[in-house]
């Protein structure tokens, strides 16, 4: 027996040990709910931080509709949809790195930022994929510059330009970045982690801890991405009523 059985025309029925399965259908609905809290409030916000909300819709409805997909992939074939996951990765990242760009532009930031981070992101994931679905053999080789790239944007937050802007704004911006800078520290450490679970290399000892690489992302991406979008709007609404 399957961990799904179809139901014609309606939907695979969830068994209560998949918990796989579980977490791929409640990141679902936890970020399409987000996208619609997100959207819905555009309405109360100024231009100014207008563009941070949506911006936060739109990663939390790209995700929504990825794991759509996603919970559907697992559920035909129990296997992780790693395909899936880095397109759903390569849009919603590069996304959550413009939010540093936007809400340190009432600073002074200039798009070299924002483009800094894009490629940034963009280095770390293409890289990532290499290594763990394309050229497995030497996915140390690809973690490593992934790993490289993760590196210097937490270094770009926490100790480089965008910090020093940041420190310079002061006040409720400054609260935001640093909370959002723990995000992407803690947060996004957890990648690495599912990677290694994934791939082999000298970490393969980390396969003895019994823990699900899906399970790992399902509940990171959740956590990361309706995170980054409240902490953006709670932000903008303390911002709105300064």
């Amino acid at each position: 027996m399957t961990n799904f059985m179809f139901i014609p025309g309606l939907v695979a029925r969830l068994l209560p040990t998949d918990y796989v399965g579980f977490t791929f259908f409640v990141g679902c609905m936890a970020m399409m709910a987000a996208s619609a809290f997100f959207f819905l409030s555009l309405n109360q916000f100024d231009k100014k931080w207008r563009t941070s909300v949506l911006v936060s819709g739109l990663i939390t409805f790209i995700a929504a509709v990825h794991y759509f997909y996603m919970r559907d992939y697992w559920a035909t074939f129990q296997e992780s949809p790693t395909f899936f996951r880095y397109v759903d990765w390569t849009l919603t990242v590069p996304l959550m790195c413009v939010e540093f760009f936007l809400i340190l532009k009432v600073a002074g930031a200039k798009q070299s930022l924002m483009w800094k981070m894009i490629i940034l992101s963009l280095v770390m994931l293409v890289t990532g994929y290499f290594g763990e679905a394309v050229d497995r053999p030497n996915a140390w080789l690809w973690g490593l510059i992934s790993g490289i790239a993760y590196f210097v944007i937490v270094y770009e937050i926490w100790l480089g330009n965008a910090s020093k802007i940041a420190a310079q704004a002061g006040g409720n911006v400054l609260a935001a970045h640093k909370i959002l800078c723990w995000f992407v520290l803690v947060g996004w450490s957890i990648y690495p982690l599912g990677y290694m679970l994934g791939t082999d290399g000298w970490y393969n000892g980390i396969h003895g801890l019994g823990l699900n690489i899906d399970v790992v992302y399902n509940i990171a991406d959740a956590i990361n991405k309706i995170g980054f979008g409240l902490v953006v709007y709670n932000l903008a609404l303390k911002s709105q009523s300064n």
